[in-house]
């Protein structure tokens, strides 16, 4: 397979599942907006943080649910919004239209400048409407490609780039409710600490699945536990990651060679084996969480490299 192609797949996977979750979060936002006090605590910038966004908007500024829904779902300058993530994707796809099946070319196609005809008025009045139809988009494009697409290595590279861009959100979002949706004054386990860590589950579908494993009670621990290590859950960091080890080794056969990447997947499939979320707390949510991003960011990295991306 050219370079090219593999590098076309794997970008595809990450914008589609950017796309989606930045849909969610918006969702999470519009949750966290309506607790008391939720102005003052300006929540939207934590989720605005989550995405990367935040540089976008002046320091100590008030960031509105308008601004949010601007900047994360319409601003074509954004190249994380919605809009950009869903035009890159189906240009990813346009190069390399002979690896994808009609059924997930269809899903990309279909409806592709939908948000152009937006202004941010019409997207507020709108907006559980157009989230759902950009999940809806991505769950088709996503069971499409499940469904019909060859188990080649085109598929290999389609799947790391979905899971690697799946891990982080999940860090983000871990990273985000810790240390910026806690008020200073919010004893922790208060209600509306329990309200937050609900919502960052619902945001990540993950409410069912939770109560499935832990019953009814919420704790930061068990959350945690749950999206870091739960290795059953597809969108904890774990799960995600044990994907990423199958794959690079599937791509590490096609291609009879091994890198960087694959020693790093391995180091940090080891990590999380080990771990559990009362070590988590005791070094430290926050570092723990950082030190995922910067190995998950090292890894896409190293894949370009291993894969001669651009």
């Amino acid at each position: 397979m050219l370079s090219r192609t593999a590098e076309n797949l794997f970008w595809m996977a990450r914008y589609m599942e950017r796309a989606e979750a930045t849909a969610r979060l918006l969702t999470m936002g519009q949750r966290m907006a309506i607790l008391p006090g939720a102005h003052h605590r300006d929540e939207w910038r934590s989720v605005v943080r989550a995405t990367g966004a935040e540089h976008r908007f002046p320091e100590g500024a008030v960031v509105t649910e308008s601004d949010a829904v601007s900047v994360l779902m319409l601003d074509a300058d954004n190249p994380s919004s919605i809009r950009s993530c869903l035009l890159k994707a189906r240009a990813n796809a346009k190069s390399a239209r002979t690896m994808l099946t009609q059924d997930m070319w269809e899903a990309l196609n279909d409806g592709w400048r939908k948000l152009d005809s937006y202004d941010v008025g019409e997207a507020r009045q709108q907006l559980p409407t157009l989230i759902d139809w950009v999940k809806t988009r991505v769950m088709t494009f996503r069971g499409a490609a499940h469904s019909g697409q060859l188990r080649n290595e085109g598929h290999d590279f389609l799947r790391c780039g979905s899971a690697l861009e799946r891990a982080q959100m999940t860090l983000r979002l871990l990273d985000v409710k810790y240390y910026v949706l806690l008020p200073e004054t919010e004893v922790i386990g208060g209600n509306r600490d329990h309200y937050q860590w609900t919502s960052v589950l619902h945001a990540l579908s993950g409410s069912r699945a939770y109560h499935h494993v832990y019953g009814g009670t919420y704790t930061p621990w068990q959350i945690t536990d749950f999206l870091m290590l739960n290795r059953l859950f597809p969108r904890s960091v774990a799960y995600c990651y044990d994907q990423l080890a199958y794959r690079l080794n599937r791509l590490a056969g096609w291609h009879d060679a091994r890198a960087a990447c694959h020693d790093t997947v391995r180091e940090m499939v080891a990590a999380l084996e080990t771990l559990d979320s009362g070590e988590i707390f005791r070094f430290g949510l926050h570092e723990t969480v950082q030190h995922g991003l910067s190995m998950t960011n090292r890894l896409g990295m190293e894949i370009a490299d291993a894969y001669h991306f651009g």
